[in-house]
């Protein structure tokens, strides 16, 4: 596993839960992310764990798609001219009216109408398409978990979507962007025809569909090149339950001191263990938007749960 200073994990909501009940006991706080290690820099993210899928559908083959029941959808993005507001007092947008740029059309959110858009073959992913220089453009395709992936049962599992843009990428997935601070990969670029991962699915049930959008950019931006956009790879990652990510048993018992604990524990739960091999941690901190933050002092880290 690649080694991080910042890592983010997804968890559903039970899970959550179970952490909140451990992290209501200090003592216990080394149980709850996996130490990553890395250089000593806070709010670092990155993408998905790079560990053997079960199974993997290739969404660049009729086959794959046609298994997933996929249909790939393509548009060129333009840069257009926008109202806007310079700085105000408060750093926000509330000065003087200006006039800046913004990307059409918004094709990440869930509910967009691509129905008008190219309908492309999936070995078409190769061709190379946009207006070349700078130049973006976005792909869109609706998948649906099979029954059967090969031999494979994919109820329970997680799923990974991995795709490679020449040149930059960004995934949306049922019409969200998560952005973190320092976040590098995962849904957001990672780098230079760099591989994105991220986990589009967990605990998935066969018929469940799931929903990606892909904004590809040709690059370097500071000097865009002659060529064009075009996918160099596209996969559907299927593990087993548990095989990606870090949550394990840690076994011990819950002890309820108090009945008031009912109302935040639930009935069966169990302690699950998210990291370990810390000298010692500082929190764990709540935030309002709902992520777990603890410390690792004698790293200099920063450590971040998301729900």
């Amino acid at each position: 596993m690649r080694r991080r200073a910042l890592s983010i994990r997804r968890a559903p909501a039970a899970a959550l839960r179970r952490v909140l009940a451990v992290a209501v006991r200090p003592a216990m706080a080394g149980l709850l992310l996996w130490p990553v290690g890395g250089p000593a820099v806070a709010q670092v993210t990155g993408d998905v764990p790079v560990v053997r899928p079960d199974a993997i559908v290739d969404l660049m083959t009729a086959a794959g798609a046609r298994l997933v029941g996929g249909r790939w959808r393509y548009s060129d993005a333009r840069i257009v001219e926008v109202d806007h507001h310079a700085p105000g007092p408060d750093l926000k947008p509330s000065g003087p009216p200006n006039r800046t740029h913004d990307i059409a059309p918004h094709a990440g959110v869930l509910d967009f109408d691509d129905s008008k858009w190219e309908a492309i073959e999936p070995a078409g992913l190769l061709a190379r398409r946009g207006t070349g220089r700078l130049s973006f453009n976005w792909y869109r395709i609706r998948v649906t978990i099979p029954q059967r992936v090969g031999a494979f049962d994919p109820t329970g599992s997680t799923v990974v979507f991995e795709i490679v843009v020449d040149d930059y990428a960004e995934l949306w997935v049922d019409g969200r962007l998560p952005t973190v601070l320092g976040q590098a990969g995962g849904a957001l670029v990672k780098g230079y025809n760099a591989p994105n991962r991220v986990v589009v699915g967990r605990d998935v049930k066969p018929g469940q569909r799931i929903q990606l959008a892909i904004f590809g950019a040709n690059g370097p931006l500071s000097d865009p090149p002659g060529n064009f956009i075009w996918v160099r790879s596209a996969t559907l990652d299927f593990h087993r339950a548990g095989a990606v990510g870090n949550v394990r048993d840690a076994g011990g018992e819950i002890v309820r001191r108090s009945p008031a604990l009912d109302a935040i524990v639930p009935s069966g739960a169990r302690i699950e263990k998210l990291a370990d091999r810390f000298l010692f941690t500082e929190g764990p901190v709540w935030t309002r938007d709902g992520f777990l933050l603890f410390s690792d002092p004698n790293a200099n880290q920063i450590y971040r749960w998301t729900p």
